[in-house]
């Protein structure tokens, strides 16, 4: 599994989400609460852009007349047909068994060990012997 940074973290604060594409796959970033999730862009009913839907809650009943919500900014809504679907997991509402979004693990890491930037340069020794200044190659 190859690892691509997404975005610095003050780039995505919580209640945000960030669309990006990784090796042709339409990829998006969710912080929700501080913890990150990334789901593929596509929904896998008809292939709605998935993650371009509402975030909203999951609306649970134990009786009649009686809804409560959980989860709530955790489920993001189909914008073509309203299908819901877990962030943390994929997890289809509509249809558990057939249907789930493909989920991404997604982590914060310090940028030390993630980043040293798009280019390395290469570093020559230099010294000074007998007051000549002296490249090693």
């Amino acid at each position: 599994m190859a690892r691509h940074v997404v975005a610095a973290v003050d780039e995505l604060p919580p209640g945000t989400r960030k669309f990006l594409e990784i090796d042709g796959r339409p990829i998006a970033v969710f912080n929700i609460k501080g913890e990150y999730f990334g789901l593929l862009n596509r929904c896998p009913h008809q292939g709605a852009s998935l993650c371009e839907g509402p975030l909203i809650g999951l609306a649970q009943s134990s009786m009649p007349g009686e809804i409560e919500y959980t989860k709530l900014g955790e489920i993001i809504r189909c914008p073509w047909h309203g299908w819901e679907f877990d962030v943390r997991t994929g997890q289809s509402y509509c249809d558990p068994r057939r249907f789930r979004a493909r989920a991404y693990p997604a982590t914060v890491e310090p940028g030390t060990a993630v980043v040293k930037g798009p280019y390395i340069a290469e570093t020559i020794a230099v010294s000074v012997e007998s007051d000549y200044v002296v490249v090693d190659l």
